[in-house]
């Protein structure tokens, strides 16, 4: 991987990782190292049915002041002004978050509100604030969004008709438990999608313009990890070896991908996204390897490099012809895991993505692409081909 002579950056990953089967039972001992002592729980009915918040809330015990579970798929501002307006009420001041990304973003803007005051549509912006804001300690139950250390949410703003990308650094999650039995329930289907999250998050931090040497080590081995272990996970569940290194993966390309960016297969899922509410996961999933491709003549090296990581990169191969490896190898991994191949499958239609390649030009994750986007032409024409 080439860099740039005057190569400089600044690395931040201010959250402690505390991993290992069973270590969710160390919720209340972290929580109190964090200071913290009236927490409210954040999560949804989906985890509270599969009985994943019962042993959490005990520990517990008379800390946990209650349990805010109003979060859809896709979480919005006006869900995280009720959850802020729900943990003020009863005095927390401490948020633990156990669930997938839309709980965790939702608990990073109830950290907000909770510390400066005000609603989610009052932080219109990136980097916006000056002091850290209220501790929020994470148990993620999927392993894909890396939303538990990197400093961005995701909010649905439906009156905007677009999905808000809220960055701030005093906002990242202070502590992350990972507990691979957090995750054993997760459903096959979920288990793919938010594992190609993870794999996607990992691509784009090495080809996204503001990648470093300590990103792309990070992206790099979670791309290891995720090409060994994720096809067990999805065969078998209950696999706590591989269901923990994917957690890790996960974590790891997340702090890759907060750091040095993303670029156009994000912009695309989040605007297919907001327009027609297929799941972060799975967009990205479908979206990847055709955006790859897309991005192929800009930045050859960084394929090159997931070939590597994919353990396919044969003697010879220069890097033109080693990323094109990765791209065949990234359309043969997802068929493997039983990944949805097509944005039809999930009842996404042509009007659909019209309006949303249109709105996936004013995407910030577009930005650090390493192929310029102008037109929304482009991002229509990737589209067509997983429509």
């Amino acid at each position: 991987m080439a860099y740039d002579q005057d190569l400089s950056f600044n690395y931040f990953g201010p959250t402690k990782i505390v991993f290992g089967i069973d270590s969710s039972k160390d919720v209340e001992i972290e929580m109190s190292s964090l200071g913290g002592t009236k927490a409210v729980v954040v999560t949804d009915q989906g985890i509270i049915q599969a009985g994943l918040i019962d042993h959490i809330v005990k520990i517990l015990g008379s800390k946990c002041v209650g349990v805010f579970s109003d979060i859809p798929q896709d979480t919005g501002v006006e869900v995280v002004d009720e959850g802020a307006a729900f943990a003020k009420k009863n005095g927390a001041d401490i948020v633990v978050s156990v669930g997938g990304g839309s709980v965790i973003d939702t608990a990073k803007g109830m950290c907000i509100l909770l510390t400066e005051g005000g609603n989610l549509r009052d932080f219109n912006g990136v980097q916006l604030l000056s002091r850290p804001q209220t501790a929020h300690l994470v148990i993620p139950t999927t392993a894909g969004t890396g939303s538990e250390v990197t400093n961005a949410a995701v909010i649905m703003d439906k009156e905007l008709g677009q999905k808000r990308l809220v960055v701030e650094n005093f906002n990242v999650p202070r502590l992350a438990i990972l507990d691979p039995k957090m995750t054993v329930k997760l459903p096959q289907l979920l288990t793919v999608g938010t594992g190609m999250d993870a794999m996607t998050h990992a691509v784009e931090s090495l080809h996204a313009l503001p990648h470093e040497p300590i990103t792309d080590a990070l992206g790099i081995h979670a791309l290891r990890l995720l090409y060994q272990y994720l096809p067990v996970c999805v065969e078998d569940g209950t696999d706590l070896l591989a269901r923990g290194q994917v957690q890790i993966a996960a974590t790891m390309a997340g702090w890759a991908f907060g750091l040095a960016g993303v670029g156009n297969v994000h912009a695309l899922a989040h605007s297919i996204g907001a327009v027609a509410h297929v799941p972060h996961g799975l967009a990205n999933g479908i979206l990847l390897a055709d955006c790859m491709e897309f991005n192929l003549e800009s930045c050859p090296d960084a394929y090159a490099l997931v070939a590597e990581s994919f353990g396919i990169r044969e003697k010879g191969m220069d890097d033109l012809d080693a990323a094109k490896a990765a791209i065949a190898a990234m359309r043969a991994f997802t068929k493997k895991i039983g990944h949805p191949q097509r944005l039809s499958e999930l009842k996404v239609k042509e009007d659909d993505i019209v309006k949303a390649a249109e709105l996936s030009l004013g995407d910030g994750a577009i930005i650090n692409n390493p192929r310029l986007v102008l037109e929304a032409s482009e991002m229509l024409e990737i589209y067509k081909k997983v429509l």
